[in-house]
């Protein structure tokens, strides 16, 4: 193996360890529900695919060929994370979690709590 794909999955390794371990420190140390989802949502997604890539690269290069299954994995981690994100978040808003005292917009959560689904008779106008 030559040096350069070495350093390169080397450096890919260590950038996405680091993220991984930053998003599972936040995850047990950060003080409520709202900022707790950022921590694997956001760094553990990004350490995640640095591991996936440099997969990809040890892989395409060992097999000589492209390797596609990291690939996927590392596009369906960023198409999830986000979606799943929202859908916690806008859950613990309607069961009514608390958040932090010092959270700038408090006044948006109270507004988005009292929003109801539009009615199946609103959806055909």
């Amino acid at each position: 193996m030559t040096f350069w794909v070495e350093l390169l999955v080397s450096i890919l390794l260590l950038i996405g360890g680091f993220f991984v371990l930053v998003g599972s420190v936040g995850l047990s140390r950060l003080p409520d529900f709202y900022t707790r989802l950022h921590a694997p949502t956001k760094a553990t997604t990004l350490g995640m695919g640095g591991i996936l890539i440099a997969s990809m690269i040890l892989m395409s290069y060992e097999q000589g060929y492209l390797s596609l299954h990291e690939l996927l994995i590392t596009l369906f981690l960023l198409i999830t994370a986000p979606v799943t994100a929202h859908m916690l978040a806008k859950t613990a808003l309607h069961h009514e979690n608390r958040a932090l005292k010092r959270t700038r917009s408090l006044h948006l959560m109270k507004q988005a709590r009292e929003q109801q689904a539009p009615s199946a008779a609103n959806e055909h106008e």
